[in-house]
């Protein structure tokens, strides 16, 4: 990360851009000052902020950039008009509705470090919560409530949709062609970027980790129907950037018509500040590429990109809706973490808009110094691209935003324990909702301590975020055949 200031910090920037010369010579005072000196600046000339533009492009960018966070009036603005301003843009889904359940245990058993949650479930309200409902909350009820973004689309649902959410229109307004992207042979990422590129006219290459699978199923399947699949050697994968780079060259081929997120946030903004959905779309692939040319664009692995972080916080102010989750209440918020982007996302959302909400994120596929530097570096890319709001001091910004904690049984990603999936089951059987034991389970887990912690202390409502997933047990049930073979029946009969 840079300075403590924000290197898109421009209240001295001068008015007009009149005297080009000296607008540029401000461009680099200011840029010096920010990454150390002008030794930083000329050895950092490849920095995304001027790569494939000209300097002055970059300065024009920039004013408009200002435009957008001090608002017209030179006004800086606070956090509700921040992030309404932040919102104001075109979106993947429709509106950010979802359902909420709550789920109510058992208060037999207060064993608390060893109740991962399954046995002590009592009931599920499956009806949308209401402000009314959480404010009447029975303090020593052991309960949660699950929001169902698994159910906003029967492929493409979870935190996979809210994260693209914000990428689709920004792509499709840089008319871009094809769309290259990362993941595992059960990626739910890469299906969804696979089935919204598809929806949208757009082309899907994705590169997946490993050997196809003798038989095809769950988000593999979904990715080699409505993508263009290509199998990576493990030894290859593990260097994702000169992958992905060597994919978008393959594809982009003579047109050279490779763009990156660093090379359209700028403009976006401009082109951006528009919440109407009637912008009209070529969802013709062939009539596009003849009008436009090859443009290809690379999407991190789970959509790790700032870009990214507007679903999410779209969702956040969604929920804090009075009818809903309210902004008085104290919210102990609980996801499972891949990458760490939706954590960062919702962390950042409850940041900007003062809400008392605690991010807890359970850590799967790294360790903790890898999920704070993947914080930081999301923050400050965010801060780049969008700024933040005038009340929040800097230090508050650079702080942590999410919690992030163990889940309760640790292991390498991708295993699965003994009986496992027969506590997936029997959450199944008792609730109606499905989790998995790689990711959600993790965070089900949590939120179960959590409330039943809550029970005995007078604490926070606890809040899951379904992150979806639940094709990822067709691949399962392939890799682990004993656990789903041996499957027993919860109750006698």
């Amino acid at each position: 990360m840079g300075s403590a200031r924000s290197v898109c910090s421009f209240m001295s920037v001068p008015s007009r851009p009149g005297d080009v010369s000296g607008v540029l010579r401000w461009w680099r005072t200011v840029v010096e000052s920010e990454m150390g000196g002008p030794g930083y600046f000329f050895s950092a000339t490849k920095l995304r902020l001027l790569h494939s533009k000209t300097a002055i492009a970059a300065v024009d960018n920039e004013f408009s950039f200002r435009n957008f966070t001090d608002g017209s009036q030179g006004v800086k603005l606070g956090g509700e008009e921040f992030v309404s301003r932040l919102l104001d843009r075109r979106w993947t889904l429709a509106d950010p509705d979802t359902k909420i359940s709550k789920v109510t245990f058992s208060n037999a058993d207060t064993n608390l470090e060893n109740s991962p949650a399954s046995h002590l479930c009592l009931a599920v309200d499956t009806n949308s919560c209401t402000f009314n409902d959480v404010s009447r909350t029975d303090y020593q009820e052991q309960s949660f409530y699950v929001v169902r973004d698994d159910l906003l689309h029967p492929l493409i649902n979870g935190n996979k949709a809210r994260k693209l959410d914000g990428v689709l229109p920004l792509i499709e307004d840089n008319s871009v062609t094809d769309v290259v992207t990362c993941g595992g042979c059960q990626s739910a990422h890469a299906a969804a970027t696979a089935v919204l590129c598809a929806e949208r006219g757009l082309r899907s290459h994705l590169l997946l980790r490993g050997e196809q699978p003798e038989l095809l199923t769950g988000y593999n399947l979904i990715s080699t129907i409505y993508g263009n699949v290509t199998y990576v050697p493990r030894a290859i994968y593990a260097n994702r950037e000169k992958m992905l780079k060597s994919q978008a060259d393959l594809v982009a081929g003579s047109s050279d018509g490779i763009i990156w997120f660093d090379d359209i946030f700028p403009s976006s903004l401009k082109k951006q500040a528009c919440s109407t959905n009637s912008v009209q779309i070529d969802y013709d692939f062939n009539r596009r590429a003849r009008k436009h040319g090859r443009k290809v664009i690379v999407i991190n692995e789970g959509a790790g990109d700032a870009v990214a972080l507007l679903g999410l916080i779209r969702l956040v102010k969604y929920l804090s809706q009075d009818h809903l989750l309210g902004k008085q209440r104290a919210v102990k918020f609980v996801v499972d973490a891949g990458t760490g982007t939706t954590a960062v996302g919702l962390g950042l959302g409850a940041l900007c808009l003062g809400l008392p909400w605690e991010v807890t994120a359970l850590m799967l596929a790294d360790k903790i110094d890898g999920y704070k530097q993947q914080e930081k570096r999301l923050i400050s890319e965010f801060r780049k691209y969008f700024g933040y709001p005038a009340d929040l001091g800097n230090n508050v910004v650079n702080g942590a935003v999410v919690n992030w904690v163990e889940r309760f049984h640790p292991r390498k990603f991708g295993n699965v324990l003994d009986g496992e999936v027969e506590t997936c089951r029997q959450i199944a059987q008792k609730t109606g909702i499905l989790v998995d034991p790689i990711y959600t389970l993790a965070a089900w887990e949590m939120a179960s301590f959590l409330s039943q912690k809550g029970a005995k202390t007078n604490a926070d409502v606890v809040v899951l975020l379904h992150t979806g997933g639940t094709l990822g047990m067709f691949g399962l049930a392939q890799r682990y055949k004993s656990y789903f073979n041996d499957l027993k029946n919860v109750f006698p009969y």
